[in-house]
């Protein structure tokens, strides 16, 4: 690293409030940056607790009050108490590159603040010892020839957000699981691309997403390069957010919406919803409740799965708490980011278990998953591979209206009736059922249940091992 040569240093204590976080969940610290400067350091102390959690982050003079579109240069939520900032590198999940001189911001996000209060110390440092300017990375476009059958995870995260492994150590994870395609979605950032943008191949694709990450709930924006601005304060942000998501062609999807952090905003035009999210025990009933809620009331959103897998210090090895469980499966023209995306926006696949769990899709009379179809009566099939003994189950907007027992590995049904607005299915683990509870119990080990879950809830719980997107029904 070159040699430094301070300019300045300061410190700035700052003490903030319940009613501050009541005003604004996010809190300003303004410090001044001269020309020259090639290298920012800040850094945070408080004390910090289980009720006083203070996120961190940054923003240069080009910033503007919400929704902004420039000036973004990091976030780290509660994982980092420092950072740095230079015209050629910087702290995972922040932005190198030119340092514009003016009035720069730390913005603090009060995420947890105790009765007491708590104080703020901010070091600030700048220097301007030489450095080159690095330029931001270039993405690639892969594609894979061939139309079939991928397989990815549309959610997981690295160092550049609040997972302790690097972008390299999740490639390796996706390569060990398989996968054809692969979201890495950091916390409110999206300088994982300084990997993921250069490593993108026929082999494995990467797509480009953000979890906008707030108090309030999580989204996932899908195939935008730009960042997009997740300071969310009011319920009808999420307008604002769907907006600035579409107008720049990309996709939204809201995350988890289960305890312990459902969505509490007004729901916006979504393309996704993450019905599935990690190990089916994790609450996903409810999300998967809220997704059928939805459709029955005549919105038209696909499904999709994702792990939120946090990628470890070391890659682990396979098993039913690692990256791609569950996996989203979709039917591409050709594996690249545009033919993900549009298949996502679709619904033109299925979430099942894991890389190899059962296989499930459904058509009407040649019309596929996400399709819509004329007509009140119809009759559907159903291809089932994988889950001999488990239980296929048919819904539309009244809930379920036909079960059967899966004959075999390799299967074809077919269901005809009148549904009401759509027609999807589940397989709902019974003969698998005590294997899955045995994998994932033998995993916990000593570990009590995750989740706040009891052991009613491992016992009595419909165990979903795939779910299919949607046909909709427009007589």
């Amino acid at each position: 690293m070159p040699q430094q040569s301070k300019l300045s240093a300061a410190t700035v204590t700052v003490t903030i409030t319940p009613a501050d976080r009541a005003a604004d969940p996010y809190f300003y610290v303004p410090f001044d940056v001269p020309a020259g400067t090639s290298r920012i350091d800040v850094t945070m102390a408080y004390p910090k607790a289980e009720d006083c959690v203070i996120d961190l982050g940054a923003f240069d003079p080009r910033v503007t009050d919400y929704p902004s579109t420039e000036g973004f240069r990091g976030w780290s939520g509660g994982a980092r108490d420092r950072f740095f900032i230079a015209l050629d590198d910087a702290t995972p999940g922040y932005v190198h590159g030119e340092i514009p001189p003016g009035r720069w911001q730390v913005v603090l996000g009060l995420y947890k603040v105790p009765e007491r209060g708590a104080t703020v110390t901010l070091t600030i440092a700048l220097d301007d010892a030489p450095r080159p300017l690095a330029p931001q990375p270039v993405r690639l476009r892969p594609v894979r020839i061939g139309a079939g059958w991928y397989r990815g995870d549309l959610h997981c995260h690295t160092w550049h957000s609040d997972a302790k492994g690097s972008p390299e150590l999740l490639h390796a994870a996706a390569k060990q699981a398989g996968l054809d395609f692969l979201a890495v979605a950091d916390h409110n950032t999206t300088t994982q691309r300084r990997y993921f943008h250069q490593h993108s191949s026929p082999d494995l694709v990467f797509v480009r997403a953000m979890e906008v990450t707030t108090a309030e709930g999580h989204a996932n924006v899908f195939g935008v390069d730009d960042w997009i601005d997740f300071r969310m304060t009011r319920p009808s942000d999420a307008h604002t957010l769907a907006r600035m998501v579409h107008e720049r062609g990309g996709l939204l999807s809201v995350n988890h919406d289960k305890p312990p952090i459902p969505w509490a905003y007004d729901l916006p035009v979504i393309d996704c919803m993450e019905v599935w999210q990690a190990n089916w025990f994790n609450w996903n009933w409810s999300s998967l409740e809220r997704y059928q809620q939805r459709l029955a009331s005549g919105l038209r959103i696909s499904a999709i799965g994702s792990s939120d897998y946090h990628q470890p210090d070391r890659l682990m090895p396979e098993g039913p708490f690692v990256l791609a469980r569950p996996t989203t499966v979709l039917w591409l023209p050709e594996l690249s980011e545009d033919a993900v995306l549009a298949a996502m926006k679709a619904g033109r696949g299925y979430v099942t278990e894991s890389p190899t769990g059962p296989h499930l899709a459904i058509g009407i009379a040649g019309h596929p998953m996400g399709s819509s179809v004329p007509g009140r009566t119809v009759t559907a099939e159903a291809e089932v591979n994988g889950a001999a003994g488990d239980r296929l189950v048919w819904l539309d907007a009244t809930g379920v209206v036909h079960e059967e027992t899966v004959a075999s590995d390799f299967w074809k049904s077919e269901y005809s009736g009148t549904p009401s607005r759509f027609l999807r299915t589940e397989i709902v683990a019974e003969a698998s059922r005590q294997r899955l509870i045995a994998d994932f119990t033998s995993e916990l080990g000593d570990k009590p249940l995750p989740w706040g879950i009891t052991p009613a809830d491992v016992k009595t719980r419909p165990l979903r091992r795939a779910l299919s997107n949607p046909i909709y029904i427009d007589g």
